[in-house]
């Protein structure tokens, strides 16, 4: 591999319903940098894919009357066509279900940790809650002794012999790996509740279900028939198998390990404690860094079917359209803490920012150049606090800083009234400064808007400047 390559993953997401408006904020952030390290020249790989091993998939399929892999089969199929809406580009989208790549893949993991003499089987009694798709004690659920992730459903009393993994043993590791921020975990606050839970010690976990009880849907435990593979196990083992490992160990050994996982704040310690313990045990390379996003609420209020705000995000794509959704997750939803979805204040955004803003700004000075001749587009250096930000996952800041740049162009182009001026050169020495600056933030605005910034920097670097038709027309 020539260039410095960058391994990106977003959390690989259930597949037992439609997806709803969280699943594309999370798309749309991983896709955002993926964008932003291919614009530094990086050989970029961004990796999802479906979870479809879990007891709750199995379950819906029942409710649903489907076989579970027809079900699956169907909410995968939604899943790509989200990203297809969105102009999120997966380089690779790797199934749990996938027999050829994942389940081989899945038991040499095992196999690795088992020969580390970190899996042993005993008997237990816990509290298992079907939507997270794990245990709890007691003192981790709320004052109604439920889960806080899913309120109001009951968790499950199971006693059952099931197969564990030695977490207890790699309490040290853990803590010095991330308090080095040699698993460098954002925002500040997600480390800080990573590092307490460890300091309250970690205790080893399930990591299988038995066949039984999991209908026998899943990845078989390796010389253990009547076992099959925790959810949490074989999904995390994805961003493994869709790069090789178990089947093409140079591909593997080319993108290993993940340079950046994008994760909801709800799954952090899977990602942050059972994941990088794992591949220590295993022997294999550990995850860089990890960033940590909020949640989304709707109007306010979190989503919820029993409520009924549970929003589509296609219907949101082809009512505003896809830059403009794009826009409204990254600009409107702060990246590290969490947001409010509302179409009232979608509509006051789109007209502000993109039809009064972006796009009147370009189709005004697209019309003042129609007549004249543009020098030629000088290259563009990314700006530091540009890099700066966007490193550091603050989406909705960069984007604040490249609207106030519009902002400045079009007070330059209202202050130099380029309409009043008669003096040919003159007005080519305006224009020419308002296209360069058109161009320049328009180079920055690619990660986030790419159909929109690939349209203007098209429209701009013509010598000849011609108007088009409106890139956001105003909502009524």
């Amino acid at each position: 591999m020539s260039k410095q390559k960058f391994y990106i993953t977003s959390a690989i997401p259930y597949v037992n319903a439609a997806p709803h408006i969280g699943h594309a904020q999370e798309f749309v952030y991983a896709d955002t940098y993926r964008r932003y390290q291919k614009l530094l020249g990086k050989n970029v790989l961004y990796l999802c894919g479906a979870d479809e091993n879990a007891l709750k998939i199995f379950q819906a399929a029942q409710i649903a009357k489907q076989k579970p892999k027809e079900f699956t089969d169907i909410h995968n199929h939604e899943f790509l066509e989200l990203a297809k809406q969105l102009n999120v580009q997966f380089d690779v989208w790797q199934r749990g279900t996938d027999p050829i790549h994942h389940l081989p893949a899945s038991q040499k993991l095992w196999e690795l940790c088992a020969n580390n003499g970190d899996i042993y089987k005993k008997s237990y009694t816990g509290l298992y809650c079907v939507g997270c798709e794990m245990f709890y004690t007691q003192d981790e659920l709320n004052e109604k002794g439920e889960c806080f992730e899913h309120p109001g459903k009951k968790l499950d009393v199971v006693s059952e012999e099931n197969y564990f993994f030695r977490l207890s043993k790699y309490q040290s590791f853990l803590e010095n790996l991330i308090t080095i921020d040699k698993l460098k975990i954002t925002p500040a606050v997600r480390k800080n509740e990573v590092l307490a839970f460890i300091k309250r010690g970690l205790e080893d976990f399930s990591i299988s279900r038995s066949k039984e009880r999991a209908r026998g849907w899943g990845i078989p435990v390796p010389g253990d028939a009547n076992q099959i593979m925790y959810v949490w196990f074989d999904a995390l083992n994805i961003y493994q198998s869709g790069i090789g490992f178990g089947w093409d160990e140079e591909k593997y050994a080319n993108w290993s390990p993940q340079d950046l996982m994008v994760i909801g704040k709800g799954i952090t310690r899977f990602h942050a404690i059972y994941w990088p313990a794992i591949l220590q045990s295993a022997g294999l390379n550990i995850p860089k860094q990890l960033f940590v996003h909020g949640y989304l609420t709707v109007d306010g209020q979190k989503m919820s079917k029993t409520l009924g705000n549970v929003v589509d995000p296609i219907s949101v794509v082809k009512k505003f359209g896809t830059d403009a959704t794009r826009y409204y997750l990254l600009r409107e939803i702060p990246s590290t803490s969490d947001g409010d979805f509302s179409q009232r204040r979608f509509k006051e955004v789109y007209n502000a920012d993109l039809a009064n803003g972006l796009g009147n700004l370009v189709s005004r000075v697209a019309k003042l150049c129609e007549n004249i001749s543009i020098s030629p587009a000088k290259k563009i250096e990314l700006a530091h606090e540009y890099v700066k930000e966007v490193e550091s996952f603050h989406f909705d800041w960069v984007l604040t800083f490249l609207w106030d740049r519009i902002k400045i162009v079009d007070k330059y182009i209202n202050d130099q009234e380029p309409w009043k001026i008669t003096d040919q050169a003159k007005l080519t020495v305006v224009l020419n400064h308002a296209s360069a600056e058109i161009r320049e933030i328009v180079y920055h605005l690619q990660p986030f808007l790419p159909e929109t910034a690939e349209k203007i920097l098209s429209q701009f670097s013509a010598i000849h400047i011609t108007p088009q038709k409106p890139l956001f027309p105003r909502l009524m």
